[in-house]
């Protein structure tokens, strides 16, 4: 098994986990747990294969699918953060909704013309540094989005953690009365944050069908919003721990890809065993991790509203 081919393989499945961890990261610091991300995530795969198929622009694509899981994302939130409505169940129908929305436009679409490729984003590489053996083509030649994805991760750490509007997110997670109390909206703060979130997740999406696969295939998320839950968690709701964290997860899913060849005919290992193992890896990090775990917003998943 090639070092350098898994490696690469590793850091592509890895981005747009990482993504839509740090966006779930910031909505759940709210007091939001999203478990609409799934949807949120195909539905800007859709919407950045379509923007990329009609205009050529990968970047009309990428800013669709920002566009596009945002207004997702305010849908959540208007059942959730406004209405109160459990986060679990809206969840679901978000998911449900997305698979099938974008299933039947899909097919609707290319029902003529059969697979379609569109244009993907541009890699950069980082001069000498890409051309290291082994390491340079996986870590230093990716397109501005997979570079973008590890930026972004001491970021969001800097901004929750020292900045105003991080801190009012923080706190918003935390204590909301006291946010209200000192002159905030407590409802606003985890709607923001929440849209914040649908961006990410509209991002991670994008980078999935017009920067790793170049086209658009139905369920191409395949779980990986729940995967992305499961790390916000693994991490202690960490920003720099989650780099980790999803780069174990994409080494899995990676892994399983690989593993698969060894399937066969007549006594090889059935290839579905080696798909089940990333969410195999997934469950087993929920079980070790004990409630309450440390780090966890006190305020999560708990619904307010303000007192009159």
């Amino acid at each position: 098994m090639e070092f350098g081919g898994l490696l690469e393989a590793t850091i592509r499945i890895t981005v747009p986990i990482l993504l839509a961890t740090l966006g779930e990261m910031i909505a759940e610091r709210s007091g939001v747990l999203n478990i609409g991300l799934e949807g949120m995530m195909l539905t800007g795969a859709f919407a950045a294969f379509v923007g990329s198929w009609l205009t050529g622009d990968p970047g009309i694509g990428l800013a669709l699918a920002v566009v596009t899981a945002m207004a997702l994302a305010a849908v959540f939130s208007l059942f959730v953060v406004r209405w109160a409505l459990d986060p679990i169940v809206t969840g679901v129908a978000i998911n449900v909704l997305a698979l099938g929305a974008t299933g039947v436009l899909f097919r609707a679409l290319t029902a003529d013309t059969g697979t379609v490729l569109v244009a993907s984003f541009p890699e950069w590489p980082l001069g000498n540094l890409a051309r290291i053996p082994g390491i340079g083509p996986a870590l230093f030649s990716q397109n501005g989005v997979g570079y973008a994805a590890f930026a972004l991760a001491p970021l969001v750490m800097v901004a929750l953690r020292f900045t105003s509007p991080g801190l009012l997110v923080r706190a918003a997670g935390e204590n909301p009365d006291a946010v209200e109390a000192a002159g905030g909206r407590t409802a606003l703060v985890r709607l923001l944050a929440t849209l914040v979130g649908g961006a990410f997740a509209g991002a991670a999406g994008a980078y999935l069908s017009i920067g790793y696969s170049d086209t658009f295939v139905e369920n191409m998320t395949a779980g990986r919003g729940f995967v992305a839950l499961a790390i916000v968690v693994f991490a202690r709701w960490s920003p720099l721990l989650a780099v980790p964290a999803a780069l174990t997860f994409g080494l899995a899913m990676a892994l399983q890809v690989r593993l698969q060849g060894q399937a066969g005919p007549g006594g090889g290992v059935p290839y579905q065993f080696f798909q089940m193992l990333p969410y195999v890896l997934t469950l087993v990090v929920l079980a070790l991790v004990p409630r309450g775990a440390a780090g966890a917003p006190a305020a999560l998943a708990r619904p307010w509203r303000r007192s009159r």
